[in-house]
């Protein structure tokens, strides 16, 4: 095959994401897969890729054979064990392992968390070509850096390891709590192009990290420190790594956290669902009364109850 055609047979865009064992993780899964298949418009076919640690216990063969009537296709891979009890390590951990995958595949990889659901075309994955990232803010500040503050010990330490420079840091506002801060990215979307290697460089970088004296005095200050390291960590390897002109921040449209939707303090607050591309929830479904819960019309709420299993 000459290098036209190969250019030609790979795909514009794959969805990838991590599914671990519990049934809450598996309905999540199966709930994002059906909401591609059915909103994604142009990209409702694509491939979806979900990596499964194989220390997890094996899902169950109700969610294997909802995830094969959906064409999601499941890559196992293989964790210590130790690892993957730190917080969110695993997510580091697949998504350098699906950048790695998909290099030869697509141009673009979508990394959404399955507590996520596509509920319009999200045509903005589709980067432009001088774009090499697009991304979302985090949700609410918490461990975040404050971007009239000084830089406090944690972030230092961050851009210390991370080889970040004072130049490199511009400023971004939070999801829902609307402070400005330094760049903090949220881990549950991002769209890279797999030849970066971005992901790659995330986890070489987290696992010398992450075990580090100076940050276990944190985790043991303030578990938060533990449970957003992951994130910190990603925060400092794309801005060291990249120029802020090669990345596209995503509308607030996308990886609306539906959860916080009573503390949005933004003017850009959606009156429902219907309003967004895509959100983030924390398993809603598992409330027996979500369905009076969640700003939603009744086709949308039908749909997600006809898809629940």
């Amino acid at each position: 095959m000459s290098p036209v055609e190969r250019v030609k047979t790979l795909e514009k865009l794959i969805f990838a994401s991590i599914i671990g064992s519990s049934e809450t993780e598996g309905t999540n899964a199966i709930l994002f897969a059906e909401s591609v298949r059915a909103f994604a418009g142009s990209l409702s076919k694509v491939p979806i890729w979900y990596l499964t640690p194989e220390s997890e216990m094996q899902l169950s063969s109700s969610v294997k054979n909802n995830l094969g009537r959906l064409n999601v296709n499941l890559i196992p891979f293989q964790l210590d064990r130790n690892v993957l009890e730190f917080p969110f390590a695993g997510q580091v951990f697949a998504k350098a392992l699906a950048e790695v995958t998909a290099s030869s595949q697509t141009k673009l990889l979508a990394w959404m968390n399955t507590n996520s659901m596509i509920l319009k075309e999200p045509k903005e994955f589709l980067l432009d070509d001088e774009k090499v990232l697009g991304y979302r803010p985090v949700h609410h500040t918490l461990v975040g850096s404050r971007y009239e503050e000084p830089l406090d010990q944690f972030w230092t330490l961050i851009y210390d390891f991370c080889g970040v420079s004072e130049d490199q840091v511009f400023p971004m506002t939070a999801h829902v709590d609307g402070e400005k801060i330094r760049p903090y990215f949220n881990a549950g979307i991002l769209i890279t192009r797999p030849e970066n290697q971005l992901f790659r460089k995330y986890r070489d970088v987290f696992l010398r990290m992450y075990q580090k004296p100076e940050f276990q005095e944190f985790y043991r200050k303030d578990d938060r420190y533990a449970v957003f390291m992951h994130q910190a960590v990603l925060s400092g390897v794309i801005i060291s790594s990249l120029s802020a002109d090669t990345m596209q921040e995503l509308p607030p449209e996308y990886n609306y956290p539906l959860h916080l939707h009573s503390e949005d303090v933004t003017d850009q607050r959606p009156s429902g669902m219907e309003e967004l591309v895509t959100c983030r929830h924390e398993g809603f479904h598992t409330d027996l009364g979500w369905e009076a819960k969640i700003p939603a019309g009744e086709y949308l709420k039908q749909w997600i109850a006809n898809h629940l299993i």
